[in-house]
């Protein structure tokens, strides 16, 4: 039996406000602190090496949403993925998701999408950059980058339609301070090049050195279970297992520990005759 998740607790709008303008302002004040660290340089030239590549859906029927949330969602995608497309991560720089992308607002073009809050969906402006961020998360996973800032939403809100990855296998993001960062502890220059497709969101990351390794995240301890206040949890790890190209295990590694909150039955119905 895994550690009971607690009940949620809905905040207040002025105590949430007063949180995001706190924590807000923190990690502002990073950015103009650490500047000189982050990664800011795209080139239009791609990387000789492909390392890893994905690619996920644009559109997902998803249980009372409607379609023009995913729609919508493709516009702030093109323009986020504009800022990010072709960015060069040097040895010892930092990726920040959202210091590069930047506040998705309505006079940069952004549109409403779909977000999360609180376990729920609702229109947002600039909703719908978490597939962009989850994207990014998967593939860097699959390489020897380390993500040093990653979030995810404590609530599973919908059940397992048509996944290929694990559960909790993305990266969540809300601006400026839910960021996803990315630090090259290698000798080698990485390259992200992102791009909308016509079905997919497709992505690959580059390097400037023939790869000498491969990677796979391994799901592990996967468990659903009732809490003490009536609700149900969700629980699982991921493991990245690093192999030689001749298929040598090396090494494995614990790299995300996930805990959500189910929004929906685990549990079909018996069927009666």
């Amino acid at each position: 039996m895994l550690e009971p998740v607690a009940q949620p607790i809905h905040r207040s709008p002025l105590r949430r406000k007063c949180g995001e303008l706190y924590y807000g302002t923190k990690r502002k004040l990073f950015w103009v602190k650490k500047r000189r660290y982050f990664a800011q340089t795209q080139a239009d030239n791609t990387l000789e090496y492909p390392y890893f590549c994905h690619q996920t859906p644009l559109l997902r029927k998803l249980k009372d949403v409607d379609m023009w949330l995913q729609h919508n969602k493709i516009t702030n995608l093109k323009l986020a993925a504009a800022k990010i497309d072709g960015i060069l991560i040097r040895p010892n720089e930092v990726f920040s998701y959202w210091f590069l992308i930047g506040k998705p607002s309505k006079r940069k073009g952004y549109v409403e999408g779909m977000i999360l809050q609180d376990g729920k969906y609702k229109a947002g402006v600039g909703g719908g950059l978490c597939q962009l961020s989850n994207l990014i998360f998967w593939m860097t996973v699959h390489t020897p980058l380390q993500v040093v800032e990653r979030h995810r939403h404590g609530y599973d809100v919908f059940p397992d339609s048509n996944r290929t990855q694990p559960f909790g296998s993305g990266a969540t993001c809300f601006y400026p301070h839910g960021d996803l960062m990315i630090y090259n502890p290698t000798p080698y220059t990485y390259q992200i090049r992102v791009k909308v497709g016509k079905k997919n969101l497709e992505g690959c990351i580059y390097c400037e050195q023939k790869p000498e390794f491969r990677f796979e995240i391994e799901e592990r301890e996967h468990v659903m279970q009732g809490e003490y206040w009536g609700g149900f949890s969700r629980h699982n790890q991921l493991w990245q297992v690093k192999y030689d190209l001749n298929g040598t295990k090396l090494s494995e590694e614990m790299i995300v520990k996930n805990s959500a909150i189910m929004m929906y039955d685990p549990f079909l119905p018996n069927k009666t005759e």
